[in-house]
C-alpha cells in the first residue's frame, strides 16, 4: 500500500463492502487450484477479530485464517487477494490506534514468512516477534525474505 499516513485504516476496517458473501466461480484453472467453485469473501473486521485471538508466543498464517473462514461459511475456499489486503488493513488500523491494539505481527504469510506490508515492514515485525521469543531467519541472497523458524509448532488452532 502507498500513502499509509494519509489513510484512515480504521474506517476501512469497518467498511464491509457487502461482505460476507459467497461467489460461484467458473474459471476451471481456479476451481482446480482451490478445490471447488464456492469462493468466500470475509469483511475486513473479521480478519481483525481472528488476528486478536493469537496470544503471545503463538502464531497464525493468512492461509490458516482463509481455511477457517471457508470452513465456517461452507465455501470451498476464501478469496486470497482480499485476504492479504484485509490483513494489512487490520495491521495498519491497529498501528493508527492509541489503544485496543491487534497483535498483527503474529500473523504471518505462507510458510511462516514475515509480511513487508505491515507497519515498519519486516524490520519491525521481526523485532516484535523476537521480543516474544520467536527465532527469525533469513533466506535468499539477493531477494532476502524473513521467516519464523519452526513456525508450524506455534500455530494456534481456530475452531
Amino acid at each position: 500500500m502507498a500513502n499509509e499516513d494519509q489513510k484512515d485504516f480504521n474506517a476501512m476496517l469497518h467498511d464491509s463492502k457487502d461482505m460476507p458473501k459467497i461467489q460461484t466461480i467458473t474459471d476451471e484453472k481456479s476451481i482446480l487450484k482451490y478445490g471447488g467453485d464456492r469462493m468466500y469473501f470475509a469483511p475486513p473486521i473479521d480478519y481483525d477479530k481472528v488476528m486478536r485471538l493469537v496470544p503471545p508466543g503463538k502464531l497464525l498464517t493468512i492461509g490458516v485464517i482463509r481455511e477457517y473462514f471457508a470452513g465456517k461459511s461452507g465455501a470451498d475456499f476464501t478469496e486470497p487477494i482480499t485476504a492479504g489486503i484485509f490483513v494489512s488493513i487490520a495491521a495498519w488500523a491497529s498501528y493508527q490506534r492509541e489503544n485496543d491494539k491487534t497483535p498483527y505481527w503474529r500473523t504471518l504469510k505462507a510458510n511462516g514468512e514475515l509480511n513487508p506490508k505491515y507497519p515498519g515492514g519486516v524490520t519491525e515485525q521481526k523485532k516484535m516477534l523476537e521480543e516474544e521469543g520467536h527465532v527469525v531467519i533469513s533466506k535468499g541472497r539477493t531477494n532476502i525474505k524473513y521467516y519464523v523458524k519452526d513456525y508450524e509448532q506455534k500455530l494456534i488452532v481456530l475452531e
